[in-house]
């Protein structure tokens, strides 16, 4: 089968590897019809080194398809049914998982490394399973994982389920914005403009984006956002202050995490050869949120942080809360909205490029560089 391989720091490649085949009972073998390109996948095509990441590696967490094949244990989906495959790998049936924290799958989870569970297509410390940017893939614990979808409306309206739809559910839910209350979301990609409609469409009277490509302002003001370019408006912290009544807002989601290589922000910095701050963005993020509010974290962070004014939350009064989405809990919560035929979240207005597989390095490429308005690239297999 054809397959998007990395091979190094922005090297990945369209490789003939060997198909999948079913190991354990409770596999499944699904023929991808759709996978997309994830903002965390550039973290492993800019800047994770080996051993993280080794050469050969399938990438891709993003996939939904037809299944082939089922092992002897698999009877919640069959050889034809469509289906989404969540980007954690989970058993359905462990202490964490009956908790709904399936992201934390004491089944999968890589205790070696000391990381949660499993994910397709994501490092050596995340289990190192081959990904879904391929014609084939391997589901393990497909007894419990792929969800079955309708027939009939086009891959995207569903393929959002596999992690753009439930990170971005699970943001919302976490930033626990007060009923007409107001949230600002930092950052506009696929999760940022995703949290900010499921915002609106779970009560928010207000929601404040922050970004600076025109592209995504544009987008989010199609679906009633009020944006801040944040490279033009000045302090954009204190503009936040000035638009919430001098307090800041309720909720602040902070949907950037890592600074990825190739913004405007890290380029500037590295022409004066100062190291780029990876945490710019939450660092005004929790700047942003008034006392007594709530900061999620969606975006995802690695490693240590140094000079984070815990102080300051404490004094304000700030809740925190942040971690990897546990897709499964938040399925029954957004598959009836993308059943609808209003499509209420507007999963057909995201995808900004659609590319045959081949193109996939074309496809990592200007979604890094934010090339040619790139919001959403998915791959066709």
């Amino acid at each position: 089968m054809r397959a998007v391989v990395w091979h190094g720091k922005q090297d990945v490649r369209v490789d003939s590897v060997d198909d999948p085949r079913i190991q354990e009972p409770t596999d499944a073998i699904v023929r991808i019809t759709s996978t997309a390109i994830c903002g965390s996948d550039l973290h492993l095509y800019a800047k994770f080194p080996r051993p993280v990441m080794r050469a050969g590696d399938i990438l891709g967490h993003e996939p939904m398809g037809i299944v082939e094949e089922v092992g002897r244990d698999v009877t919640q989906i069959e050889p034809g049914d469509r289906v989404v495959v969540p980007f954690n790998i989970a058993c359905g049936s462990c202490w964490m998982c009956d908790r709904g924290l399936q992201s934390q799958c004491e089944t999968t989870q890589n205790r070696r490394y000391g990381k949660g569970a499993s994910l397709f297509g994501y490092t050596h410390l995340y289990g190192a399973v081959p990904g879904g940017q391929a014609e084939l893939l391997r589901v393990p614990h497909a007894h419990y994982g792929p969800v079955k979808v309708a027939e009939g409306p086009p891959d995207e309206r569903f393929l959002y389920l596999s992690d753009v739809l439930p990170t971005a559910w699970q943001a919302v839910v976490y930033a626990d914005i007060p009923p007409g209350g107001t949230v600002a979301v930092w950052g506009l990609g696929p999760i940022g403009q995703m949290c900010s409609r499921i915002a609106f469409d779970r009560g928010a009277g207000r929601v404040i984006g922050v970004d600076q490509v025109p592209e995504r302002l544009a987008m989010a003001q199609r679906h009633g956002i009020e944006t801040l370019d944040f490279a033009s408006v000045g302090d954009v912290v204190q503009i936040v202050r000035e638009m919430t009544d001098g307090r800041g807002a309720d909720s602040v989601i902070d949907a950037v995490g890592m600074e990825a290589e190739g913004s405007a922000f890290e380029r500037v910095l590295q022409a004066t050869k100062v190291q780029a701050d990876r945490f710019h963005a939450l660092r005004r993020s929790h700047d942003a949120v008034r006392r007594g509010g709530t900061l999620s974290i969606v975006g995802v962070y690695a490693g240590y942080m140094s000079l984070f004014n815990i102080g300051d939350l404490f004094d304000r009064q700030v809740t925190i809360r942040m971690g990897q989405a546990n897709v499964r809990r938040w399925v029954d919560d957004v598959l009836p909205l993308l059943e609808r035929e209003d499509d209420p979240l507007g999963t057909d207005d995201l995808a900004t490029h659609v590319l045959p597989l081949e193109e996939a390095p074309r496809g990592y490429k200007i979604f890094q560089k934010k090339e040619d308005g790139a919001i959403k690239v998915v791959l066709r297999p």
